[in-house]
């Protein structure tokens, strides 16, 4: 529930300024040609190609989010219907499901690589007082938990340049998190800021993951291209970030409705 209506501030964020750049230049967002023949074959493009990933996804969230399934069981599901996606759609075979295998095989040993390199840091940083220190530093400030706030945001910020969320939530998180509950620091809050702060960071030049994820998909574009577009977005970004640190209720309202 926490993150619903920062989640809503952002997706109608992002529809105002299409809507208002389509408008303003009809032809960023030309209207698709309509014939009746075409008609009926995009209605059956979107019911085949879009409907079953988004039940699938629906499916999968709407497990973790009441509560029927734990997110690996979830997990588990996701990737069955996808099998049986693959498999209904002709697309599965030996070949596709080896490299599919493969793929996550690279990605799960990565993730237990990190998340073992992960716990020996995070060992020696609390072994040699390292979370002493910064507990006792941000304490005794003026204006400690603000401060704590700001620089964990910045830092988060500056890291998602570089690393993958992976890192930042294995390594950084586990660190700052029992400094934000001493402070009293809403830990629910603290998460959406962080979330959307790792969101933002993704998008930015010169090494925004998400960028490069798009012009992966969009080969025609060049990197420079990607970088113009996607300065309003960062824009939009930093807005609802701003709203939501500034007004916690935009987090925490619908949990403290939902606990009623």
């Amino acid at each position: 529930l926490a993150a619903v209506i920062p989640s809503l501030l952002l997706v109608g964020a992002y529809l105002v300024y299409i809507i208002v750049i389509a408008w303003r230049h009809p032809d960023y967002a030309p209207a698709i040609v309509t014939h009746p023949s075409y008609h009926h074959s995009l209605l059956r493009d979107i019911f085949t190609s879009l409907l079953p990933p988004l039940l699938l996804i629906v499916t999968v969230l709407g497990a973790i989010f009441f509560g029927i399934a734990s997110p690996t069981e979830s997990a588990a599901i996701g990737a069955l219907g996808a099998i049986v996606m693959a498999l209904l759609s002709g697309q599965l075979n030996l070949k596709q499901l080896n490299h599919a295998m493969q793929k996550t095989t690279r990605l799960t040993s990565m993730v237990f690589l990190i998340l073992i390199g992960a716990t020996a840091f995070g060992l020696v940083f609390v072994g040699m007082g390292g979370d002493k220190l910064m507990l006792a530093f941000f304490s005794e400030m003026p204006g400690g938990e603000w401060r704590f706030l700001l620089f964990s945001l910045l830092l988060i910020f500056l890291l998602g340049f570089f690393l993958d969320f992976i890192e930042i939530c294995f390594i950084i998180i586990p660190i700052l998190a029992p400094i934000a509950l001493h402070l009293s620091i809403n830990p629910l809050w603290f998460a959406i800021l962080i979330a959307l702060n790792l969101q933002t960071s993704f998008l930015t030049p010169p090494f925004g993951f998400s960028l490069f994820y798009l012009k992966s998909s969009a080969k025609q574009l060049s990197l420079a291209t990607i970088y113009r577009g996607v300065v309003p977005f960062i824009t939009i970004q930093l807005v609802v970030l701003s709203l939501v640190f500034f007004f916690p209720s935009t987090t925490l309202w619908l949990v403290q409705w939902g606990t009623h």
